[in-house]
């Protein structure tokens, strides 16, 4: 028996809006992703070559993060240990330990109100020393990091750089870092991430609820049909 004009013309929609389900939940707002975006278009713009995006690394500058403590005033004087590295904040996101690179630079910020990217962008690079780290031959890859502290402010920015070779340094044992779905937002991990919120926490989940309000209108439409 021949299929109906209605059911068939559901049968053909349903796949595309499923479709358009999962490209809604691929895309990205991570502000850590567009402050790396930021400083690769500044890079290049000055004669620099754009840097890799790793996870791993920018998982770590959120731990680097966290090692402040919320202490806004320790930003300009005081950095965690290098051993620090090694025996926290890889642990912690687990990233293989013998992966680990060399850090070639590294800028940190904080303020009280939640800064956008580009605000973001000229707290961390204000002066010609960080316009050097900035610019420095040096790097190949880059991690980002944002984060609030204790349900709110200080918010703190963080960029490491390293001079590994992308493919193959600060690799993650599985394909998620261990500190995917803590407070903050960090780079490289193509997930959205809402950045800090009021009570601390981040959006990470913002892709997965358009999926689901998408599949429910292609499964509304299929049966409107």
């Amino acid at each position: 028996m021949a299929m109906s004009a209605r059911p068939l013309l559901a049968a053909l929609l349903l796949p595309a809006l499923l479709l358009s389900a999962v490209s809604a939940a691929d895309s990205k707002n991570n502000p850590a992703d567009q402050l790396v975006a930021l400083i690769n278009s500044n890079r290049t713009a000055g004669k620099a070559s754009s840097l890799s995006d790793n996870q791993g690394l920018g998982c770590i500058a959120l731990q680097y993060i966290k090692a402040y403590q919320g202490q806004c005033s320790d930003v300009h004087d005081k950095k965690p240990p290098e051993s620090s590295f090694t025996e926290t904040f890889a642990p912690a996101c687990g990233v293989q330990v013998a992966t680990l690179s060399k850090i070639t630079g590294r800028l940190v910020g904080c303020q009280s109100k939640y800064p956008s990217p580009p605000e973001a962008f000229n707290i961390l690079v204000n002066d010609a020393k960080d316009l050097q780290v900035l610019h420095s031959k040096n790097h190949t890859e880059i991690g980002a990091a944002v984060s609030g502290t204790d349900g709110g402010g200080p918010y703190f920015w963080c960029i490491l750089f390293s001079g590994g070779k992308p493919a193959t340094s600060f690799k993650v044992d599985g394909e998620v870092p261990k500190t995917a779905m803590h407070p903050g937002c960090f780079s490289g991990n193509n997930d959205d991430c809402g950045g800090p919120t009021t009570n601390g926490a981040v959006a990470t989940n913002a892709g997965a609820s358009r999926l689901v309000a998408v599949l429910l209108f292609a499964i509304a439409c299929a049966f409107a049909l």
